[in-house]
């Protein structure tokens, strides 16, 4: 490819490109996995020599620092955060860096933990800090060698700050962009040294986000912003059932409507091609459609729901066996009780969208995903063109909760642009968003334990549901095992004695993805419930209870002990205007390399509505980068849980999603806000996630205060108001 005239600027595909500006210094790290790597070079153009890299910088002459992170910016604050961590090891402000999404490269940006590219699991932090740590350490150590060879000085001798070089013997400075060209020249050293914490200047401050500014005043482009000259606009219905296909379309009622340009009618699909957004809506919402519903016509939620019963009486694949638990669980005191939670959808508030421009045998795409590399491959098999002719220009992401760590939207636009001359921005409406994607399972989840002198001494967990493993990386289904639905059942911060985790799949006609949270949505719901559960059949305090089981895990103990003390345990919750019976609820998370502790105090109302008063969530994460991010990503976490917990639920009957908006689709609304309390546990462990386990650990909180407030343990969720409205 050919350099870009540096009357162009530096762009964003320039920059991944390395031909934006034909000097500087370009920094590749190599990295100890992915299948394909490429040793560390200062060639500033390294896709037209062939090289792949996994993360870079680049430092122009100009003094402008480009960072590309492998992950996805989607609200999550990782732009800032990683930035941090380049800037405060290449000694420049954080204003200096500006960050850029990489392009699809599934061997060389691969999440080191997932493999693929991906950005989710709240693994950037842990995935993402050392390397880039690394690659600002670099970059730094190559260009005081620049400056010590001009100045024919020992590199020792020199300092650096705010992006200035500087040799106090002589009183001579350089700034970094002077000596770019020449550090570019330089072999990159095999080992360097990383700040020592105390030197920190940004990791680890509550530094504002770079992001929010272009936010605050519009500037800010996702997916759904993208304009392009000659662009049309699309939108689209699909089967209402699930698997129908198209019957029959009268296209006229559409092509009358002013501003409509063409109808696209495909076997499950018809889209509606306009000058304007509203037009197509208009025109899509008067076309007469016929759908042949097909097989799953007569599929309602009261079958699922028997289904995932039935499968669940069977024997799992073992995940983990600890001595004989079966063996000890046919004696002694032992409890028994299973929890169900629903099919639930993601609702981010920038609905699924992408502009296609198919062109000359290739395709270019215009969106915000997780997975960039799935987008390109997917629509190159559209297509039937090799994934190279597809170009993916990724945006920030209104919001991910693993929608977009799917590419069925893609695929969807391009389908319909392969019919549309010129460029196509294809937006799903809200009813489409909600009633047309891949829904986190339906999980039912069976525990048994037997208690002997107040502890636990076996413990058996079955998880049935539908496996999301098995499609989106088959690799990680290993032995009939969802290592997600799993996850947080298969090691738990307890001590439970002699142990069997069980995992069944049982799949139905609804299509499956993650969701915030993931697996642990569903085993540490259940696990935590059950726990109060025991501990109140056996008239011990929950709090207590876990504590005993906890002796030897500090780090899990440490963050109970200190939501306990921050909430007030022991004490009653405050009076509330919204319902007489008042409860108070705990709850424990170890999932994706955290600890969580959550305390709510919920109100109850006589006709059984639930309001959370207050949530108190103490936080075990290792080293943290960004502690303003970090309590922000809590509190949108445990947002989210409590919808999920007060309101979510996805039910079908006749084959079709029963709701469609918000106003069947509840989340939490502003006014139902409760105050929430974020308390970090110092600690110098290695980083965890953040993103999800708010959601987590929120969720059994909240339902086991109003267990606590009414007496009543819900097994299936969200909560039932019938089932707890005074006199029930």
């Amino acid at each position: 490819m050919p350099p870009v005239p540096e009357s162009e600027g530096l762009t964003r595909r320039a920059v991944l490109y390395g031909g934006a500006v034909t000097a500087g210094l370009m920094i590749a790290i190599d990295f100890p996995w992915g299948a394909a790597r490429a040793a560390p070079v200062s060639n500033p153009e390294p896709v037209a020599t062939g090289q792949r890299f996994n993360a870079y910088i680049h430092i122009a002459p100009d003094d402008r620092i480009t960072f590309t992170l492998p992950a996805v910016e989607m609200g999550q604050g990782v732009y800032t955060s990683q930035a941090q961590c380049i800037a405060d090891e290449l000694d420049v402000a954080l204003d200096k860096v500006i960050a850029a999404h990489a392009p699809p490269d599934q061997a060389n940006y691969g999440n080191p933990i997932f493999v693929v590219q991906a950005t989710g699991g709240s693994t950037t932090t842990m995935a993402w800090s050392g390397p880039l740590r690394k690659a600002g350490a670099t970059a730094r150590a190559m260009l005081v060698a620049a400056a010590a060879a001009r100045w024919q000085v020992d590199a020792a001798s020199l300092t650096t700050e705010n992006g200035v070089i500087a040799h106090a013997p002589s009183g001579r400075s350089l700034r970094y962009g002077e000596v770019a060209n020449a550090a570019a020249s330089l072999k990159p050293p095999t080992e360097v040294t990383l700040k020592d914490p105390s030197r920190f200047r940004l990791i680890g401050k509550p530094v504002h986000r770079i992001d929010t500014p272009d936010k605050a005043i519009g500037k800010t482009v996702y997916g759904i912003d993208v304009m392009l000259p000659g662009m049309r606009f699309a939108t689209l219905r699909s089967s209402p059932v699930l698997g129908g296909k198209v019957a029959k379309v009268d296209q006229a009622p559409a092509l009358a409507v002013p501003g409509v340009r063409q109808v696209v009618v495909l076997d499950d699909l018809v889209a509606v091609v306009a000058d304007n957004s509203w037009a197509a809506m208009q025109g899509l919402n008067a076309l007469a459609i016929d759908w042949a519903p097909g097989a799953n016509a007569e599929l309602d939620q009261a079958q699922l729901w028997s289904g995932l019963e039935k499968a669940s009486q069977g024997q799992g694949a073992v995940a983990k066996k600890e001595g004989d638990a079966l063996a000890k669980l046919k004696q002694g005191t032992v409890f028994e009780e299973s929890y169900e939670l629903p099919y639930l959808a993601h609702a981010p508030m920038e609905m699924t969208n992408c502009t296609v421009h198919v062109q000359g045998g290739a395709c270019e795409v215009w969106t915000g995903t997780q997975v960039p590399g799935f987008a390109q491959t997917g629509a190159a098999k559209v297509l039937g063109i090799a994934p190279e002719k597809v170009t993916v220009n990724n945006h920030l992401i209104g919001g991910g909760f693993g929608r977009r760590l799917e590419v069925d939207g893609v695929i969807k636009a391009v389908r319909i642009a392969a019919h549309v001359d010129g460029p196509v921005k294809v937006i799903w409406s809200r009813e489409e968003d909600i009633r047309q994607q891949l829904y986190r399972p339906l999980y039912h989840e069976r525990l048994k334990a037997r208690v002997e002198d107040g502890r636990i001494t076996a413990w058996h967990h079955r998880v049935t549901g539908g496996s999301v493993m098995a499609h989106w990386l088959p690799p990680a289904f290993n032995d009939g095992i969802d290592s997600d639905a799993v996850d947080g059942a298969a090691e738990v911060p307890y001590a439970v004695g002699d142990r069997l985790v069980e995992y069944i799949r049982h799949e139905s006609a609804v299509p499956v993805q993650f969701l915030r949270g993931v697996g642990p949505n569903g085993t540490i719901f259940a696990m935590e419930c059950f726990i109060d559960l025991i501990a109140n059949k056996t008239g011990t305090d929950p709090l207590a209870f876990r504590r005993r089981l906890l002796e030897k895990n500090p780090r899990a103990l440490g963050a109970l002990n200190l939501a306990a003390e921050k909430a007030g345990w022991g004490t009653a919750p405050p009076a509330s205007p919204f319902g007489a019976r008042r409860g108070r609820g705990i709850a424990l998370m170890n999932a994706f390399g955290s600890y969580l502790a959550a305390i709510a105090d919920v109100a109850v109302a006589d006709q059984g509505d639930v309001r959370v008063t207050r949530l108190v969530i103490a936080a075990d994460a290792g080293k943290i980068v960004n502690p303003n991010i970090f309590e922000a990503q809590i509190q949108g976490g445990a947002t989210f849980g409590l919808s999920a917990v007060l309101f979510g639920k996805i039910t079908f009957a006749g084959g079709r999603v029963e709701q469609g908006n918000f106003n069947d689709y509840r989340v939490l609304r502003i006014d139902e806000m409760p105050a929430i309390e974020v308390h970090i546990v110092p600690s110098n462990e290695n980083s965890g996630g953040i993103g999800e386990p708010g959601t987590v650990v929120t969720q059994p909180a909240v339902a086991n205060a109003v267990f606590a407030a009414t007496g009543v343990q819900l097994k299936r969720m969200p909560i039932d108001r019938a089932l707890i409205a005074k006199g029930a």
